[in-house]
C-alpha cells in the first residue's frame, strides 16, 4: 500500500497507536523531568504569555513533576531545513536537563515548501534527534507528537496537506522505536477558531495540547480547569 493509501485509510478509520504506558511519578524519587522540545507553538506564540502548552502542562501534572519548554521559534526538525532545531542552545539545554521524558513537536515549518524539498530526510532525521535523547544517561521516555492542524488555507507557508503526510512518518518512527504518540492534530482538529493565525494555537488551544498530553503521560482523563 502506497504512503497517501495508508495515509487515507488511516484517517478514515481513525487509527491510533496503542495507548503508551502511562509515567507514574510515584517510582521517581524527584519530580519528574519533561523536556518539551519544539518549534514557535511549544515556545507559546498565540498564547497569553506564560500560557504556552508546556506551561499549563506543569499546571495540570502538578508539583510531583517539573517541566521545561524548551521551545524555539521557526525551527525546522529538517537538518536542511532554513533554521534547523539542531542548531540551537534549547536543543542543548534540553539534552542537558536531564530528562525522565522528552516531548518532541517538530515538523509544521518542515511543510514550507522551500524546507518540504527535503522531505525525504524527514524520518531519518526525526530517528537521529529522537535517539539523541534515549542515548541520555537519564534515559527518558520520548513521546512523539502528531503535529496540530493548520485550517485552510494555511499561513507563512505552513500547510496541512504536508502535515498529513508527515503523521503517519511519526506514527511509523514511534512504533519502530517504541515510542508513545500525543496526538496533538486531534486535541484541535475540527477546531479552527483556537487556531486564529491558522497556524499557532492560542491560549485556549495550548490548554487543549497541554491536556493531551496529561492524558498520555498519565493515562488518565485530564482534570477540568476551574473557571476564571
Amino acid at each position: 500500500m502506497t504512503l497517501a493509501k495508508t495515509l487515507l485509510v488511516s484517517i478514515a478509520l481513525g487509527t491510533s497507536m496503542p495507548a503508551a504506558t502511562p509515567v507514574d511519578p510515584a517510582s521517581f524519587k524527584e519530580p519528574v523531568r519533561v523536556a518539551c522540545v519544539g518549534d514557535s507553538i511549544t515556545q507559546g506564540s498565540g498564547a497569553a504569555q506564560g500560557k504556552s502548552y508546556p506551561s499549563q502542562l506543569q499546571e495540570l501534572l502538578g508539583e510531583r513533576w517539573k517541566v521545561g519548554n524548551f521551545g524555539v521559534s521557526g525551527r525546522t526538525l529538517l537538518r536542511k531545513g532554513d533554521h534547523p532545531y539542531w542548531n540551537e542552545k534549547a536543543y542543548q539545554n534540553a539534552l542537558s536537563f536531564k530528562p525522565d521524558v522528552v516531548i518532541i513537536m517538530l515538523g509544521t515549518n518542515d511543510t514550507k515548501p522551500h524546507n518540504w524539498k527535503h522531505e525525504a530526510e524527514y524520518a531519518a532525521d526525526y530517528a537521529d534527534l529522537v535517539n539523541s535523547f534515549l542515548t541520555l544517561e537519564s534515559k527518558p521516555r520520548v513521546f512523539v507528537c502528531r503535529p496540530c492542524p493548520v485550517p485552510e488555507p494555511g499561513n507563512f507557508g505552513i500547510n496541512e496537506t504536508n502535515v498529513k503526510l508527515l503523521i503517519p512518518r511519526i506514527d511509523a518512527l514511534a512504533a519502530r522505536l517504541k515510542l508513545g504518540i500525543i496526538d496533538m492534530h486531534a486535541a484541535l482538529d475540527g477546531k479552527p477558531g483556537l487556531l486564529p493565525d491558522r497556524v499557532h494555537p492560542n491560549t485556549e488551544g495550548a490548554l487543549e495540547m497541554a491536556r493531551a498530553a496529561f492524558t498520555t503521560l498519565t493515562g488518565k482523563p485530564a482534570p477540568t480547569p476551574a473557571a476564571q
